[in-house]
């Protein structure tokens, strides 16, 4: 087993170095070790906003971490009683132990993804243990399988293997790839929710869109998003292109809080999810049905059949009230709706003079005025005023009363309360009105 004696200033002020963690080095037993993605990310200098640190031992994990939560009364649950593991909650950290894989730390390593993941520290003796040479790989950025027998053991590392390298900006040396896209019919077996999971990661950032493109050529995604084609991951690129011509001349359109998303991606924005929407079918049945299969919220499912219903109307100029309706059908998620109308045209490297030639400029002007009639109504009057006023009774009739009335506020028939009077006592007496108001009687 390989010992590496690390540098103390790479030690210091890092997750490595127990002054920074949330309880005493003391509390460890010494054969306790620091595995997995903080060693790798301290040697990388990746720096994280949060304390989140994974311990093995050969012994006693369990009851080590019982007794650090008490001692600091923080919280404390076991995440998986047969293997050991334990999890200890802090303020500003999470800490996780568990009971080492095999008879010794070397075959908990070669138990592990990648030779990268597969180093331990001790803090009692400062000394890292890199039995598989995964310090070396790490400075080649090179992410190396440790065994395609553990590829095989859990399958959900093929796909993991594309989101490693493309968070960390490394290549797969080729006997992983190899293994990868041998091995790739075995992801259809990892539960949808762990699959989703790396797949959002690889939405999130323009770096991950290659490594969409390269899982796709290897046969990974065929079985969980099966109308993705080279076309529409060209325009998952195309996506990327237009960031920057649209951050110049419409920024706010992609800048709005996404929060309301209240979705996997929404912390993501709007082009993750329209980067998420090319890949599904054109039917809006089959997409939502695609979306439902990958365990996507119910807002990812609802966006996609939205999109794809309401994208047609955009390849033809729409009235004031076509425009109203789109809008109303449409909601919140018109920038993703504007993202995928445009990728879908032949996809190309859109100039900001192109983007303002294009036929749904009205409609983003509509949306990004507040104070807009057509995108963003403000009703002059209420039911209550309506009812009030015209003696009529609440019913669908008064709703489409309603409706209509806003579609007159925004084709500029109707700017104060008494034309909205005087147009709606002309209303109720139309064939339109009438009819939904006997159908009620």
């Amino acid at each position: 087993m390989a010992d590496v004696s690390l540098p103390t200033s790479l030690i210091h002020e890092s997750p490595l170095c127990p002054a920074l963690w949330p309880f005493s080095l003391d509390q460890l037993p010494p054969e306790s070790y620091l595995v997995g993605g903080v060693v790798r990310d301290v040697l990388l200098g990746r720096q994280a906003d949060y304390l989140d640190l994974d311990f093995v031992m050969p012994e006693r994990a369990v009851e080590t971490a019982r007794a650090i939560a008490h001692h600091h009364k923080a919280g404390f649950v076991v995440l998986d009683a047969e293997r050991q593991i334990a999890r200890v909650v802090f303020e500003k950290a999470t800490v996780d132990f568990a009971l080492q894989e095999g008879d010794s730390l070397e075959q908990d390593l070669k138990r592990r993804d990648f030779t990268i993941n597969a180093m331990a520290y001790n803090p009692h003796t400062e000394v890292l243990v890199d039995p598989l040479d995964g310090y070396s790989d790490l400075k080649q950025h090179c992410l190396r399988m440790v065994s395609a027998e553990n590829l095989r053991d859990d399958p959900l590392r093929l796909l993991r293997a594309y989101r490693q390298a493309s968070q960390l900006g490394f290549e797969l040396d080729e006997a992983t790839a190899i293994a990868i896209e041998d091995q790739a019919q075995n992801l259809s077996q990892v539960a949808a929710e762990r699959v989703q999971s790396e797949v959002n990661t690889l939405l999130a950032t323009t770096e991950g869109t290659v490594w969409l493109k390269r899982a796709w050529a290897s046969g990974l995604l065929q079985p969980w998003l099966p109308s993705a084609t080279e076309t529409s991951l060209e325009q998952v690129a195309s996506l990327n292109q237009l960031e920057a011509p649209l951050s110049q001349r419409w920024p706010e359109l992609l800048t709005q809080d996404p929060a309301h998303l209240k979705s996997s991606l929404g912390k993501f924005g709007y082009v993750a999810l329209a980067r998420l929407l090319a890949l599904t079918a054109t039917d809006a049945q089959v997409a939502e049905q695609q979306l439902q299969q990958l365990k996507f919220s119910r807002l990812e499912m609802r966006a996609a059949g939205t999109v794809r219903r309401l994208q047609p109307q955009l390849d033809a100029p729409l009235s004031i009230r076509e425009r109203f309706f789109l809008f109303q059908n449409v909601g919140t998620l018109f920038p993703v709706l504007a993202l995928s109308w445009w990728v879908s045209k032949a996809p190309q490297c859109w100039s900001i003079e192109q983007l303002e030639r294009s036929s749904i400029t009205p409609l983003i002007e509509h949306y990004l005025n507040p104070n807009d009639p057509v995108a963003h109504p403000r009703p002059i009057l209420g039911g209550k005023d309506l009812m009030r006023e015209l003696k009529i009774h609440p019913g669908p009739h008064l709703g489409r009363l309603l409706t209509e009335l806003q579609v007159a506020q925004a084709e500029g028939q109707v700017t104060s309360r008494e034309e909205a009077f005087a147009w709606a006592k002309n209303y109720i007496q139309s064939d339109d009105f009438q009819r939904i108001y006997q159908r009620r009687s």
